[in-house]
């Protein structure tokens, strides 16, 4: 008691909530002045009186003052323990999905949550909980256009020209192809091109192993090496490996080594004509080292662009031991196995589950769920230059992977005035954080109760960064949550062949949304989805400066018009349209070339 006056007398200010009040301690004070002697004055006396009544009136004013305080004290406690539950609820709620961060960046110290649209978070759960009984819109898991269904595959007809053409080969053709799973993916389907274009051998291309993707897997690790060969015999000559005369060559020695660095990048046709088959008809072999996407889309022949697409669509078959994998992912996910679409034959094949889970109730229809790849790694945070809300610790964090990844960028950075964060959001150069992709998905009407499949778990800033979309969504799993220990063991330190789960997941999904068009994952997925989803397998993909814009409203915008732009923005990307000129042949696929569009 006595450290408490003091406390208050040298502080000279009241506290509340802890059981002690410097005012009213002062009255005491200033009534009694700390002397017992003060109640042994005889109560006949005016004085005695007074001082009784100066006693009482100061022991009342305690009361009331005590009181108040223990009224604050159960507040902040009632507050603290609300708090502290929510904060278990969101922990819980994210207990569904497995996100890690780069084995560089100090993940131990537990972030705030960040949130950079607290307004608009606030009227879209409110929208959720007041949406939740009604019925979802008839365009939510459907295509908007009745064209899209128009479009068929036909990529796979055969050439009657080639018809028993036999011709000499100009030599053989190695590729070692770089990236991960989709770069590779997209690699070998432009190396059949240049073997069909030089009337090259092409021996089966290889992967390079990559200190990124740390990834050993070869061709016949991830897709069916004698499905391949047999589909594509007639178009291009393909073997296993060349002849052994030529295995001991010293090919850079003889000059037959051609680097990423020496074809640019999306080169036309006439390229590898004038520097490529000069150098096969020479040496009869050429290893193009690291060859990605430099073959272009624009001018291509007719047969060379189909045999892209043949390639890509019907050639490249996962190998069983993913099918088998994916098909379980796949009937978890939807909680019943009966499908019949013709995406889940080509991408499951045999595996395709047929019969339903025993604990899912058929008499309610089949669960829908959406796919979701939220392109947010640290790479890719760090590269795009912009701010995500974090501060001036999250901006030390970037510049810090920056330094260590990105010399050539910090280089540009002092070379050149680049535009600012705020600029670069505006052009719509930032990459969507997961907090803007749930308010996409809120703006479209999806529920708070939607399974959503999580494509890439490797989210910058952990839980914390997650905690304003599973608040909204709380169904959210990863192929970790969804798999056994056991069922994922063959696919440890595979990263490719684990990239194909979720290319599987994602491309048999009801709806696929994404949040960067510009990966390969997503640009893959939705050509794939195109080519075989007959109409019936929407995408979602924002115009990210547009919708950087309407986010631009957050303090003042009505949640009746967010809802409307954002739903104009999205259908406005899935319009039906032509692929236009030297846009990709495996994300746009519906062309002539490609497809055949039914009258």
């Amino acid at each position: 008691m006595k450290n408490c006056q003091n406390r208050c007398l040298d502080a000279g200010r009241r506290t509340f909530g802890g059981n002690c009040s410097c005012w009213s301690k002062r009255i005491l004070l200033h009534g009694l002045k700390n002397d017992k002697s003060h109640l042994n004055v005889s109560k006949g006396t005016s004085s005695g009186k007074r001082h009784l009544m100066l006693y009482k009136h100061a022991r009342s004013i305690i009361f009331v003052f005590g009181l108040m305080g223990t009224f604050f004290l159960l507040n902040s406690l009632i507050i603290s323990i609300v708090h502290c539950l929510n904060l278990q609820n969101g922990s819980q709620s994210q207990r569904k999905v497995n996100i890690s961060q780069d084995d560089r960046i100090d993940i131990n110290v537990e972030k705030e949550p960040r949130v950079m649209y607290e307004r608009l978070l606030n009227l879209a759960s409110r929208a959720l909980a007041k949406n939740q009984f009604r019925q979802d819109a008839p365009t939510l898991w459907k295509e908007p256009y009745k064209q899209a269904s128009a479009w068929k595959p036909c990529a796979n007809k055969l050439d009657p020209s080639k018809q028993g053409e036999t011709m000499k080969s100009n030599g053989y053709i190695l590729v070692s192809a770089n990236g991960g799973l989709n770069q590779q993916r997209v690699a070998v389907c432009n190396a059949v091109a240049v073997a069909s274009l030089l009337n090259a051998t092409l021996v089966l291309p290889r992967f390079l192993y990559s200190s990124v993707w740390k990834d050993a897997s070869q061709f016949g690790d991830i897709y069916q090496e004698e499905y391949f060969l047999n589909l594509l015999k007639d178009d291009v000559s393909i073997v296993k490996e060349l002849p052994s005369h030529m295995q001991s060559l010293d090919f850079k020695a003889i000059g037959s080594v051609i680097t990423d660095s020496d074809i640019m990048k999306e080169s036309k046709p006439i390229h590898f004509v004038n520097s490529v088959l000069p150098l096969l008809l020479r040496n009869g072999v050429v290893h193009l080292l690291g060859f990605g996407n430099r073959l272009g889309f624009d001018p291509m022949p007719f047969k060379l662009q189909r045999l892209r697409c043949k390639c890509n669509f019907h050639a490249l078959k996962f190998v069983p031991k993913i099918q088998q994998v994916s098909s379980l992912l796949v009937r978890r996910i939807r909680k019943y196995g009966a499908t019949r679409s013709l995406l889940d034959m080509q991408l499951l094949g045999k595996f395709m589950p047929s019969v339903p889970l025993k604990q899912h109730d058929m008499s309610r229809g089949p669960s829908k769920y959406l796919a979701l790849h939220l392109r947010f790694e640290m790479d890719m945070v760090a590269y795009s230059l912009c701010d995500f809300g974090g501060g001036e610790n999250e901006r030390k964090e970037l510049q810090g992977y920056r330094e260590i990844h990105f010399p050539t960028l910090l280089a540009r950075m002092k070379d050149t005035e680049l535009p600012s964060p705020a600029d670069l959001r505006k052009m719509g150069r930032c990459p969507l954080t997961p907090e803007e992709a749930a308010l996409m998905l809120s703006a479209l009407g999806y529920k708070h109760g939607t399974y959503i499949y999580l494509a890439g778990s490797q989210i910058y800033g952990g839980k914390s960064r997650m905690l304003p979309f599973t608040s909204l969504y709380p169904n959210l799993v990863t192929k970790e949550d969804l798999l056994t220990p056991s069922e994922l063991a063959p696919f440890r330190n595979f990263s490719s062949q684990l990239a194909a789960l979720d290319f599987i997941a994602c491309a048999t999904a009801d709806v696929f949304a994404m949040t960067d068009s510009g990966s390969q994952l997503s640009s893959l997925v939705t050509g794939y989805r195109t080519y075989y989803g007959g109409g019936h397998a929407p995408t979602l993909r924002p115009n990210k400066k547009r919708f950087a814009k309407i986010l631009s409203g957050n303090d003042t915008i009505e949640w009746n018009d967010f809802e409307e732009r954002v739903r104009k923005m999205i259908e406005e990307g899935q319009r039906v349209r032509l692929r236009r000129l030297g846009r990709s042949i495996y994300r746009q696929p519906r062309c002539p070339e490609c497809m055949c569009k039914m009258k």
